[in-house]
């Protein structure tokens, strides 16, 4: 039988396969965003305190199972005996590649929620100190968590376009800075393949929703807590001559550690020594024996962190001496070894690279340059102290665009990270940062 040509240009066209363009990372969001929306008003509406994450924890792993994932729950060993750490590691396996980690924290913090959200935290809890607490995600957390899950669900549907090892990383305890080495002590990166690169997002309460914040090099310090134990002589109030007092001392103390940033350390090296609590005496005539204080340091460098350490240590004691204090009355300073967070350094090439496919997807305007701050994030773990697992951790926008452009221009702060009134604007911000790290990855594991 012979057919005439149109008719076997018709019957070629209809043997051949049909060829779908591939799916966007910006496809994918907008397909997983009503879903996405619901978990995390349900996250924001029933948070949980560091180290208690156990319904947080349960919810990604479920979702993540759900994607395709090879899920490990409770994963992480704390130092403290009895503790369970909610970890959990959803790993997808592609073929031969690099192998990237993912990673989001599960925690909120104790804080009595002032938003008036339909879905706001009514929670009420004890901490670990056996008080009456609310809990609020203050800081994003919720937000961080229904963008992990939205992305792995993507990639999880999007295998086509990537080959290596995918880790999706439910990090605990991330306020209480012991999360990430707990899981990293459990054999994180020997029981699961070590990871080429390490990724995260933050979310951030000035940029407008929409937008993505990237700072290159370092972008977050290290937090070291140091607990200082000024000694003296008490004695009465009115005959001070007889004592010596250590309300004074902690005085001059205090103003001689603001020389180490001043006069001691190079003015192009950011630190801050902040003393955050202080309490000596007891009473309106009693010169007290001992003060306490409690200090933030925050550095990046380490050769600058060990000189700052140093110099808070001598300037106490040189202070104490000068005093004519005797030496078993010198100041005692210990530095926390367990309240120690790294500084988060993004990789100058990684960052560089990952940012191309973010601004093609959101537009180069959106995608801001932010300068590093001095607050702490112990994502920097995933790293390892030399740095050596190339890391990038970028910030998402989640204020309503209105509001910030208001603020801006009246110079009314906005509610800040941590705040009581703190809410992002979820639909744009979860979009944003999961159409951002969605096309990040696939850039970094493209076939």
């Amino acid at each position: 039988m012979k057919f005439p040509p149109t008719a076997l240009c018709l019957l070629a066209f209809a043997a051949a396969p049909l060829t779908l363009p591939a799916q966007t990372p910006k496809e994918a969001a907008e397909a997983e965003l009503p879903s996405l929306l619901t978990i995390y008003k349900d996250l924001h509406e029933h948070p949980e305190l560091s180290t208690h994450e156990e319904r947080s924890a349960a919810i990604v792993a479920k979702e993540l199972k759900a994607a395709g994932y090879e899920v490990t729950e409770n994963v992480g060993k704390y130092d403290k005996p009895g503790l369970t750490c909610y970890g959990v590691v959803g790993m997808m396996k592609n073929g031969e590649g690099p192998t990237v980690l993912i990673r989001t924290d599960l925690d909120a913090l104790p804080v009595n929620e002032e938003t008036g959200a339909p879905y706001a935290s009514k929670v009420k809890t004890k901490n670990d100190a056996g008080q009456d607490v609310s809990v609020m995600h203050a800081c994003g957390h919720d937000i961080h968590m229904s963008t992990l899950i939205g992305t792995a669900r993507a990639l999880a549907k999007m295998k086509d376009q990537w080959k290596g090892t995918l880790l999706f990383i439910g990090q605990p305890a991330e306020e209480t800075v012991g999360g990430a080495k707990a899981m990293l002590k459990d054999g994180l990166y020997t029981r699961w393949p070590k990871p080429d690169y390490a990724l995260a997002l933050h979310d951030d309460a000035e940029i407008p929703a929409g937008k993505i914040g990237v700072t290159e090099g370092y972008c977050y310090a290290a937090v070291d807590s140091v607990d200082v134990s000024v000694k003296g002589i008490g004695g009465h109030g009115a005959y001070p001559h007889k004592t010596k007092d250590p309300i004074v001392l902690s005085a001059e103390i205090i103003n001689a550690w603001q020389t180490i940033a001043s006069r001691e350390i190079n003015p192009v090296e950011p630190i801050v020594v902040t003393v955050g609590s202080i309490h000596g005496g007891n009473k309106h005539n009693i010169i007290s024996d001992e003060v306490k204080m409690q200090l933030t340091v925050r550095t990046y460098k380490s050769e600058v962190r060990d000189k700052v350490l140093a110099a808070i240590e001598r300037i106490a004691k040189g202070c104490a001496m000068a005093a004519g204090l005797p030496n078993e009355k010198m100041p005692e300073v210990k530095v926390e070894k367990d309240g120690f967070t790294p500084s988060t350094y993004n990789n100058p090439e990684l960052t560089k690279r990952a940012t191309a496919p973010i601004k093609q997807a959101i537009g180069a305007d959106n995608v801001l340059d932010k300068p590093p701050t001095m607050g702490g994030e112990d994502f920097s773990e995933f790293s390892l102290p030399d740095h050596s697992i190339p890391a990038f951790m970028f910030n998402v926008g989640a204020v309503d665009p209105a509001k910030a452009a208001e603020a801006k221009k009246t110079g009314v702060s906005l509610p800040s990270l941590h705040s009581s009134k703190f809410l992002p604007v979820a639909e744009p911000t979860i979009r944003t940062g999961m159409i951002a790290m969605t096309g990040a990855v696939l850039d970094l594991m493209k076939k």
